[in-house]
């Protein structure tokens, strides 16, 4: 396994030099690295390679060994096999939006009509003041919300540190481990969170756009504790460092352990902030801080439940966009009717579909499987920390988005 793993890695750093977004983390030794970038390897020619692996591998899980290594066995095929599909990408292989999600994401992203999207818009019809469509009067509800700028460091760096503090509770780290914060413009996505090994993390946000106050906990707990920051340094703790796994030093995007990382990142921010926990820390102390009303904060997130429900609408543009249904400004469109976004966020969510297509379905459905995983095998009587259990145990083994279901 370990030969295999060893290939794996380095197929993966031949890839990194065809597609500049495949490698999304790195922290293998340094002359694999070197060796990638000395040549550049064909496409045709790591497609072979990879397809070797798979068939070195073999279809049957061995059954004589622990639990962890069957599971690094399947997972280590299955990252393979969406490694040739990517592959045939960028060789211009066309796929549809769900058949590429399958093969990338190991997951299937679910259907949904208009009128499901039309039921929760119906209901924030009521909850909304105003006349009109409902789109532009989320927006000006909306705009009430808007870290101002000069404030935006302060309630993200507190958010941050709050969701450090309700991590470490549950969750050990290695000692050292750290992180910077950035403020970036122009990018097609909200924030980003670099691991750059050793167990520390750059973590990006992106200010082009208004932010408002529920996107500091999101970000904060999504980006780092206990979602990506935390993920990658037990990835690297107790798969790289403890057992010598190497092939948890690369990071391929495209491939199905981006749903786990999403989606547990997602799942994160409720298991961080469950219940109402989270309304309440943040009208006592991030409303404050960034100058709001916390008097509306209980309305505001009532309305954010209900537009919680319109977070498929992204997959659904996504798929008839890529599909080739309808173009970006009928997507655009769609996004602003049925996901509520302002006109800029909406294109800014078209420019992500044309870079990371399928991608978009390892947020929602990644924290849908996720959930679901925890909450099973937690077992209908959990507590907080028997959900937290299950949660680090998913961070810290190589489980596969099918595993999940």
């Amino acid at each position: 396994m370990n030969d295999v793993a060893e290939s794996y890695v380095k197929l993966a750093l031949a890839v990194g030099r065809h597609d500049p977004d495949y490698i999304d983390a790195y922290y293998g030794p340094a002359e694999w690295k070197a060796q990638a970038d000395s040549a550049t390897i064909p496409l045709p020619d790591i497609e072979q390679r990879a397809a070797d692996l798979i068939a070195q591998l073999g279809d049957a899980i061995p059954t004589d060994t622990s639990e962890m290594s069957r599971l690094r066995h399947a997972y280590l095929r299955r990252q393979l096999q969406a490694m040739v599909t990517r592959v045939k990408m960028l060789q211009g292989t066309k796929m549809s939006f769900d058949d590429e999600a399958r093969a990338l994401y190991d997951a299937t992203p679910p259907r949904n009509t208009e009128d499901h999207f039309q039921s929760a818009i119906e209901r924030l019809d009521v909850l909304l003041p105003g006349t009109g469509p409902v789109p532009a009067r989320y927006a000006t509800y909306r705009n009430q919300f808007v870290i101002p700028a000069s404030k935006l460091d302060a309630v993200f760096t507190t958010a941050v540190a709050a969701g450090r503090e309700r991590t470490m509770r549950h969750v050990t780290l290695p000692a050292g481990e750290s992180f910077v914060v950035e403020y970036v413009t122009d990018k097609p996505w909200s924030g980003y969170n670099w691991y750059k090994g050793n167990y520390h993390s750059v973590i990006q946000v992106n200010t082009s756009l208004p932010i408002y106050i529920d996107r500091a906990v999101d970000l904060a707990c999504h980006e780092g504790y206990p979602g990506h920051h935390v993920y990658n340094a037990l990835l690297e703790k107790t798969l790289v460092r403890d057992r010598g796994w190497l092939e948890f030093s690369v990071y391929p995007l495209f491939s199905p352990q981006s749903l786990i990382a999403e989606g547990s990142a997602n799942y994160g921010i409720d298991i961080a902030f469950p219940g109402d926990e989270r309304t309440v820390y943040e009208r006592e102390t991030l409303f404050p801080l960034a100058g709001l009303p916390a008097a509306n904060a209980d309305e505001y997130y009532r309305v954010q439940t209900l537009v919680h429900e319109l977070s498929y609408a992204g997959n659904e543009a996504a798929r008839r966009y890529l599909n080739g249904e309808i173009d970006g400004a009928t997507a655009a469109n769609w996004l602003q009717r049925y996901a509520l976004m302002p006109p800029a966020v909406a294109q800014q969510r078209v420019r992500f579909f044309d870079k990371y297509r399928s991608y978009v379905i390892n947020y929602n459905l990644g924290q849908d499987l996720v959930r679901r995983h925890v909450e099973r095998s937690a077992g209908p009587n959990a507590t907080p920390e028997d959900r937290w259990r299950v949660f680090v145990a998913l961070l810290a083994s190589p489980r596969l988005p099918s595993g999940l279901q």
